[in-house]
């Protein structure tokens, strides 16, 4: 029979081990496949391509031999016959020819891996007998959720019978990628791409579809949810729509609602709505740990927290641990290696150094992280340390009031850690939504873009996010909060403590006390309050840096000169009002604050700056030491709930725990006293609040 000279597909020829161009007949036949019977051969010298793999010939031997030099291996073999020469060239010509035309071609041929043909000089018999092909398994035209492998990842496996028009749409999915051994696409698990799919007339998996539903949120349509069993506060109507979000979005949420109008209490109340997602990691700021502790003792029924401080590990005995970020990882050592005979420095992780390797195979249902814009950089230790925690936890919950939208690059890992099916593409993210320009260097994407584009796609997957005056009308005048922070000198404290104690019993004794002068009372006093003040200093200004983090403007009411100028010599952008400060000076603090968006902080003596100003461009007072009369506590918060204010006014008490300041505290504000005194004309002498005080300590 009359051979045909056919040109296959290098990839299918690569796949069958047979050549590209080879000689053979055609046996059978149907629409869209042929059995071809044949052998390779030399007459590619007439399409100028190898006859192996098909490239182009372009070494001299090749162009004659018709096959290329990696294939034919004459780039060194004609030296073995004597050397390059025609009488040379002729018995490698044979050699070949005998070895190509060995390798033989007897299968099935789908036709369109068949890219030329043209009259053969060759005559070929048939084939002794024919390969009968194997039926093959019918391909569904669907769409599928799936994992990659070795991930924790979810993909789209998508299947279809080849055509032309499914595999142009296919390519357009992000992130999509062929799998030629075993015939199906696959890409990142995207709310679009389920879109697209669908559109498209795929048959869809109902994993897929409640993926869909679930992804998007209209936060118009949000309801509160019904009041909890247990809680044991009540809840604002826009925490109870920030309850409804999380459920919604089982468990996997940024809470990014800003300063003050309660994320920890909705992050709480959902733990209590889910007893069954226990045991809880709650991961933040040192500053905060123990204000998660005590709060969530106010909000939930049966909290059962342990919270960990330290290197030491203690057993996990807890339902809902709570660990600050700093001791989360590993710590990290630098160490010389010898790499291609280069001496070179390389970092290595120290196991068990931190709390990581602990906490990680614990088996915890939740996890939440407070301040979460502090794992904002991928190369940080405590973003690695989170990551790895995360990944078998399926719920996770965000929690900050720092708007996304004013570096959007700071916030990628944390939607990814959220949701890691929102923005599967780092580099499509980045050059879409911060303002990524080429600097002459390297690509720089610390700007922001299409930032309308992006919130409104977070708000409408994984984030809610409410400002103070949206919800004004649910807030009262004035938010009071206390959070208690830890001592570093706990041990001079309650030595001073002690002392105290036995003094006041052995001179005063309970009724005496009312009588005695306070003077040397107050002065001893004032040796607890200032240690105490010392002893949270670090933590205090932590919570301020975290604060200051969020955007807004703070102001911060001390009484001592040691703690104004410790504040000052920390935050340089800072202004402040003390006894030092001349009037004309007192105005230029005041309008700058007021005025200047890069005057964030104002700094305050409790009595030079409580009374006659105006500090209405915050909406937050933090009292890091109180006075002696709750007339001077309100008069210093009001600086900020003045004429002109458009926000609630929250007022943090920043108190060292189980100190002399917790004590004052309760004297103060016992049952918002401070409020009552106001409206009603009348205040406590510091001469009452003391003797009270006395009290309190004569009774230890």
């Amino acid at each position: 029979m009359k051979a045909q000279l056919y040109t296959i597909s290098s990839g299918f020829a690569k796949r069958s081990n047979i050549p590209c161009i080879f000689a053979a007949v055609v046996v059978k036949e149907t629409e869209r496949a042929v059995y071809l019977y044949g052998h390779g051969t030399l007459e590619s010298l007439k399409t100028g391509n190898c006859c192996q793999c098909g490239r182009t010939l372009t070494h001299p031997v090749s162009v004659i031999l018709g096959v290329g030099p990696e294939c034919g291996k004459h780039y060194w073999d004609y030296n073995r016959v004597g050397g390059y020469s025609e009488e040379n060239i002729k018995a490698l010509q044979k050699e070949l020819a005998i070895t190509i035309k060995n390798k033989l071609v007897d299968q099935w041929f789908p036709k369109a891996v068949i890219k030329n043909t043209q009259p053969s000089e060759e005559s070929i018999g048939p084939p002794q007998s024919v390969q009968t092909p194997i039926p093959k398994k019918e391909v569904l035209r669907q769409a599928v959720m799936v994992k990659y492998d070795g991930s924790d990842l979810y993909a789209i496996k998508i299947t279809f019978p080849f055509n032309g028009d499914d595999v142009q749409k296919v390519k357009t999915l992000e992130g999509r990628k062929y799998n030629g051994e075993h015939k199906f696409w696959t890409c990142p698990l995207t709310y679009d791409s389920v879109q697209f799919l669908n559109e498209w007339g795929f048959k869809m998996d109902p994993k897929l579809l409640d993926y869909s539903k679930e992804a998007r949120v209209d936060l118009t349509q949000l309801v509160e949810v019904e009041d909890i069993i247990g809680l044991q506060m009540k809840l604002f109507p826009y925490q109870k729509q920030g309850v409804s979000f999380i459920d919604i979005k089982k468990g996997r949420a940024l809470i990014a609602d800003s300063m003050g109008l309660g994320k920890t209490a909705q992050a709480l109340a959902w733990l209590q709505k889910h007893p069954e997602v226990r045991p809880v990691l709650i991961t933040v700021p040192a500053s905060l740990k123990l204000n998660w502790e005590r709060e969530a003792h106010m909000w939930l029924d049966d909290p059962k927290t342990q919270v960990i401080s330290g290197k030491l590990k203690v057993p996990l005995v807890g339902k809902i641990i709570i660990i600050n970020y700093d001791i989360l990882p590993n710590k990290t050592k630098k160490i010389k290696v010898m790499e291609k005979g280069e001496e070179m420095e390389k970092t290595i992780e120290l196991k068990g150094t931190g709390w990581i390797d602990h906490l990680k195979d614990h088996g915890f249902k939740c996890a939440i992280f407070d301040e979460i814009h502090m794992l904002k950089s991928s190369k940080a230790k405590r973003t690695k340390a989170a990551k790895k925690i995360i990944k078998a936890i399926p719920c996770v919950l965000g929690l900050s009031g720092t708007p996304i939208v004013n570096r959007p690059v700071e916030f990628y890992n944390i939607i990814n850690m959220i949701d890691p099916t929102l923005f599967p593409n780092y580099w499509k993210y980045a050059k879409r939504y911060c303002g990524a320009k080429h600097n002459g260097f390297g690509w720089d994407f610390n700007g922001s873009s299409n930032t309308e584009e992006l919130h409104d796609i977070l708000t409408s997957t994984i984030m809610i996010r409410r400002k103070k005056s949206e919800v004004l009308k649910e807030l009262p005048d004035k938010i009071h909060s206390f959070t208690p922070l830890a001592l570093d000198n706990i041990q001079e404290y309650h030595a001073a403590e002690r002392d105290f104690i036995v003094w006041l019993k052995a001179t005063r004794g309970k009724e005496a006390a009312e009588k005695a002068s306070g003077a040397e009372t107050l002065t001893k006093m004032e040796v607890l309050k200032q240690l105490a003040v010392k002893g949270k200093m670090p933590q205090a200004i932590d919570w301020i840096e975290n604060f200051l983090e969020n955007g807004e403007k703070l102001i911060v009411m001390a009484t001592h000169k040691f703690v104004i100028d410790m504040l000052m010599n920390t935050f340089k952008g800072a202004v402040k009002v003390d006894g030092s400060v001349s009037g004309p000076n007192r105005q230029m603090a005041v309008d700058k604050f007021q005025n200047d968006d890069d005057a964030r902080l104002f700094v305050g003596n409790i009595k030079a700056a409580g009374v006659g100003l105006t500090l209405t461009a915050a909406s937050t007072v933090a009292f890091l030491e109180l006075p002696w009369t709750p007339g001077d506590l309100t008069q210093a918060s009001d600086r900020a709930h003045r004429i002109g204010q458009k926000n609630t006014v929250n007022i943090q008490y920043l108190l060292a725990q189980n100190t002399i300041e917790e004590e004052i505290a309760e004297l103060l504000d016992e049952k918002r006293k401070v409020l009552d005194a106001v409206l009603d004309g009348e205040d406590s002498n510091e001469s009452t609040l003391l003797v009270a005080l006395m009290n309190k300590y004569t009774d230890k």
